[in-house]
């Protein structure tokens, strides 16, 4: 394990003090970012998400964060609305500019069941790598009403209501988690073991 995790806080992201918490528990040491230049001193990110996919990137736009992600050449790793955000383009609430790091899409989650999609569910890995590294038999937190859809750098999928959809992706040091690995009890501490490891 080596350096330190910065967190990027957004206005709308919700979950950082879960996320410093877990990371502590893995054994890491974080801090929060808030501008540009702060993340030089991240030798891994992690881009929490809560909230709405058009106020997430406004946000982002705003603190002039878009292009500095898009540069970022360490570990980063998106969770929920942050690996949503990694994609080119989402349409929640109209349509609007991604981070453009996977070639992807988000769109309302293709269900009849009753969404927010929540609770704890299985993943199945279908492209293993060091982030799920012994992770293909733990359950995972769930809280989403929309999806990513990507078709070349999917690492594992879940199910709900019989709809298969992405739940992690990965594109080179770049690293998505549709679950919530800060409230997933120990197989959550384990991710972020992994990805302190990466």
């Amino acid at each position: 394990m080596s350096g330190r995790v910065g967190i990027l806080k957004y206005g709308v992201a919700g979950n950082t003090y879960s996320i410093e918490k877990a990371i502590r528990e893995a054994g890491g040491d974080s801090f929060l970012v808030t501008k540009p230049a702060q993340l030089e001193k991240a030798d891994k990110l992690v881009i929490p998400g809560v909230g709405g996919f058009r106020e997430a990137m406004t946000n982002l736009v705003a603190a002039d964060m878009v292009e500095p992600l898009r540069c970022y050449d360490r570990p980063l790793l998106g969770i929920c609305l942050g690996m949503q955000l990694l994609a080119t383009v989402g349409f929640e609430h109209g349509e609007t500019q991604g981070l453009d790091l996977t070639n992807a899409e988000v769109v309302p989650l293709n269900v009849k069941a009753i969404t927010p999609h929540l609770g704890f569910k299985n993943i199945d890995v279908i492209k293993p790598n060091e982030l799920l590294k012994g992770c293909h038999n733990e359950q995972f937190y769930f809280m989403h009403s929309y999806e990513l859809v990507n078709f070349h750098d999917v690492t594992s999928t879940t199910t709900y209501d019989k709809h298969i959809f992405v739940s992690s992706v990965n594109k080179g040091n770049i690293y998505g988690v549709q679950f919530h690995p800060e409230k997933s009890r120990e197989a959550g501490i384990k991710l972020f073991k992994n990805f302190l490891e990466l």
